[in-house]
């Protein structure tokens, strides 16, 4: 029996792992990957398995990172069963639907560009059609419910705590006779929180694929979440400003709302009267489906939700809270100056309306922009929260005098100790456990606690690569992909000298530079930002030919 990690292996996006057992193929995900424009082509690159050759994908969840090549598959071959919970199976016609009009929007932008300039036109990666294509692929079950695949490979689903219809997935595989049982967690929810119940604890597995989002980081303590937030919104308020909120759309946004529905309907806080005063925004037509969605999945919540609703009440709405489905609402927002709430997709602000409203805002110092998720490497999230005094949207050079927050104890991802708890509850020793969908650091971290605390010796999946599962013995690596990933290090240096090269021809070019020292001061805090990401940069590329010699 071999697992094949063709995603999430050197990042926390692109989930996808093969597993081959005698004639089986069975795919566990099929996300995008996501990040900078190298991590982005990525989703362009042929799969290291021939799609026509497998039997079923397995799928977790419908974050975009774990399901947002299921068209692209079908695309190149694959003819076979998606199986998935049923909320997620809800989910999956919002999410996909949504990301083939992104593609194909993307691909009409850049091909005007490219007709201009003389250069090929491209195609989208897929198309709206294309996901609606692959909806009938979709079979949905419930959790907790052992369902056959054929005869040799059984499969339970069960909740994750992560977002609506997340899953756990156990696979009882039977192979010259003798069964075994591989768990892969997925993505791992937090305990006590809202709306979802917490993550199903495993007892037995003789092999366990697990993810390390957080493996390295512990976030704050319950409650002070909304603390924090509540202070900001108050804040930025009372300066005048306007709080945005990035958020995904599927998950964080459905929590928000209900913890903001608490203040907001609730004259038993000192906040009351001043959130009454706050419009809140919802600014993404996925949200408000996805919001929908949620509506509808009533089987899946926890009891407080549950108790919420036997009441009469609706959780996820009150007085206040508007969702905007149009463009033309959307533009109206920024046109209203007064201060306000605005949640908004995408949630590491690379896509979506967000980047409108961080245009609109982030120059202003009176506005907050609040980080409530994980912001992967390379993403406009994560350079703002790293501190970068500028940034580019639609083509504009933006100040950042907004107050930056990042919020980690809102994600939907269980922090170490939360992993930790969930890896321990296993009664039953597993032969090996697989570290994936991480940063190398997150992994590492993580991986050294398994071993201190537990005794572990894990796998820290580092590359697209095939293990023989009883070993743990790498078996192959994929060269194309290699060479890839080898490139990937030197394109982003290519790219961040590209940017430190630019910035001080605009230095020493501009004649603003020399009348203007505010100008001047900013072109070389700029530089400094680029210049420390690049030494960062160095560094990786250094750590990663260390491990790969």
């Amino acid at each position: 029996m071999k697992i094949k990690f063709c995603g999430a292996a050197t990042s926390v996006t692109g989930s996808c792992h093969l597993l081959t057992s005698g004639d089986h193929q069975i795919l566990l995900d099929c996300g995008q990957f996501q990040g900078n424009k190298v991590q982005e082509q990525m989703n362009h690159e042929e799969f290291p398995f021939d799609p026509a050759q497998i039997e079923c994908v397995v799928l977790s969840h419908a974050h975009i990172d774990h399901c947002g090549r299921i068209p692209l598959l079908i695309k190149r071959g694959f003819k076979g069963t998606i199986y998935c919970s049923s909320a997620t199976a809800d989910l999956l016609d919002v999410m996909l639907k949504d990301s083939g009009y992104i593609h194909e929007k993307e691909a009409e932008w850049q091909n005007r560009k490219n007709e201009r300039a003389g250069r090929p036109l491209i195609e989208p990666l897929y198309t709206y059609n294309d996901a609606v294509d692959s909806l009938k692929y979709v079979k949905a079950v419930e959790y907790d419910q052992l369902i056959s695949i054929n005869d040799d490979i059984k499969v339970v689903f069960n909740d994750a705590g992560h977002i609506l219809g997340s899953a756990i997935i156990e696979l009882f595989v039977n192979e010259n006779d003798s069964t075994s049982k591989i768990v892969f967690s997925g993505d791992l929810g937090v305990v006590n929180r809202p709306i979802l119940n917490d993550p199903t604890i495993i007892k037995k597995a003789d092999y366990v694929i697990m993810e390390t989002t957080y493996g390295n980081r512990v976030h704050p303590k319950e409650g002070n979440n909304m603390q924090a937030l509540l202070d900001i919104i108050i804040n930025t308020a009372r300066r005048g400003g306007t709080t945005v909120i990035p958020s995904f759309a599927v998950g964080r946004t459905q929590e928000l709302i209900y913890e903001l529905n608490r203040y907001y309907e609730s004259d038993d806080n000192s906040y009351h009267k001043e959130l009454k005063k706050l419009k809140v925004y919802v600014d993404s037509p996925m949200a408000y489906a996805a919001t929908e969605v949620f509506k509808n999945n009533a089987q899946v919540y926890d009891q407080e939700m549950r108790e919420f609703i036997m009441r009469g009440d609706n959780p996820l709405d009150f007085p206040g809270l508007e969702f905007t489905k149009t463009s033309e609402e959307s533009q109206a927002i920024n046109m209203d100056h007064s201060p306000k709430i605005i949640i908004s997709a995408s949630g590491m602000c690379e896509a979506g309306r967000i980047r409108h409203h961080l245009k609109h805002n982030l120059w202003d110092k009176n506005s907050s922009i609040v980080f409530v998720g994980y912001q992967a490497e390379g993403t406009l999230g994560r350079t703002l929260i790293e501190g970068v005094d500028q940034v580019t949207l639609f083509g504009e050079r933006i100040q950042v005098n907004a107050e930056i927050h990042n919020l980690e104890g809102f994600s939907g991802h269980a922090d170490r100790d939360g992993l930790f708890n969930w890896i321990s509850g296993f009664e039953k020793r597993p032969k090996q456990i697989f570290l994936v969908h991480g940063e190398t650091e997150s992994k590492e971290a993580f991986a050294y606690m398994l071993k201190e605390k537990l005794g572990y010796d894990p796998v820290i999946v580092r590359e697209i690569s095939e293990f023989e599962l009883e070993s743990a013995t790498m078996i192959s690596m994929d060269e194309t992909i290699k060479d890839f990933m080898e490139t990937e290090s030197l394109d982003t240096l290519k790219l961040r000298v590209a940017s430190v090269q630019d910035t001080l021809n605009a230095l020493l070019k501009s004649p603003d530079t020399i009348t203007n020292g505010d100008m001047t001061a900013s072109k070389l805090s700029e530089l400094k930002n680029l210049i420390v990401q690049l030494e960062k940069d160095a560094v990786n590329l250094g750590s990663a030919i260390t491990d790969r010699t």
